[in-house]
């Protein structure tokens, strides 16, 4: 039975993960391939509970931000001199920028804009309609970065990644960058597909929140991620192993957005993309569930 591998992409490289080990693959500018390997933190036993279904989905947010994080270094350390290297502190700073510029964008703007836009005092009306205004703004958002050219690049290797997990799945190891290039660079539980059904998921269970003031829209919200995420997991993983037509129609539109967050890379991306896939699968004998 293959092993079940999820990973993402990084600056000129992948990170790939498994149950028990994580490692990023990156090729610097010479044209070697580093990796770094890490082991995956697992809840102990007496924390059991973060296992259960729905807990285990925010749970496994709140890290894979984490490994994301130490994944982003890792490349970013192989590229410039020391002088232009980010610092643990300079990389915290700039990841909780970026959370509050999520924050600003995906919860505090599409708010305000619907209680300036709404001409009808239906709370209901008016919590959908944040929804989809929310939906609109995080597909403009992926439309936007997809000019930018280094943004491209790492679609390129996430495209490699996902044709290299295709490509373990079908056939395991020993493979090639030749047995990976065939598959296709979208997959169902990428990590795009999570962020439409967070964004879906919003929309229906915010609807029901009221609308009180904005202070309380923005907390109420802000409190209610966990369960979003916790739900949008589970959908993921049911995505990922169904092959029921109502799942699989249902999670046609995660898929159709992976187009844009996607680009067919060349043979020495799914290189790199093996070669953190193999310094997981090596290290992993049992089957990753």
């Amino acid at each position: 039975m293959s092993r079940q591998l999820g990973g993402q992409a990084v600056i000129e490289g992948v990170m790939m993960r498994g149950e028990s080990w994580v490692a990023t693959a990156v090729r610097r500018e010479d044209g070697d391939i580093v990796t770094d390997v890490r082991r995956v933190w697992t809840p102990p036993p007496h924390l059991g509970f973060l296992r259960w279904p729905v807990v285990r989905g925010a749970t496994s947010l709140i890290y894979s931000l984490i490994l994301g994080i130490q994944a982003l270094s890792f490349s970013a350390s192989q590229f410039g001199g020391e002088e232009e290297k980010l610092t643990t502190k300079e990389l915290v700073f700039t990841m909780l920028t970026a959370l509050l510029f999520g924050v600003g964008l995906f919860i505090l703007l599409p708010t305000v804009l619907m209680r300036w836009l709404g001409k009808t005092n239906n709370a209901f009306v008016l919590s959908l309609g944040e929804g989809f205004l929310r939906l609109g703004i995080f597909l403009v958002y992926i439309v936007s970065i997809t000019f930018i050219k280094d943004v491209r690049r790492i679609f390129e290797y996430h495209g490699a990644e996902h044709k290299v997990v295709h490509a373990y799945e079908a056939k395991g190891l020993p493979l090639t960058a030749a047995d990976a290039a065939p598959f296709s660079t979208l997959h169902p539980r990428c990590g795009t597909s999570f962020l439409l059904y967070v964004m879906v998921v919003s929309i229906l269970l915010f609807a029901f929140l009221g609308w009180p003031t904005l202070y309380l829209r923005v907390l109420s919200r802000l409190l209610m991620m966990p369960l979003v995420a916790g739900l949008s997991y589970e959908w993921l993983r049911l995505a990922g192993r169904s092959n029921s037509s109502l799942v699989k129609l249902l999670s046609g539109p995660g898929l159709w957005l992976q187009k844009l967050t996607t680009r067919e890379p060349d043979q020495a991306q799914i290189e790199v993309a093996l070669v953190a896939l193999r310094e997981v699968a090596q290290r992993e004998p049992e089957v990753i569930l």
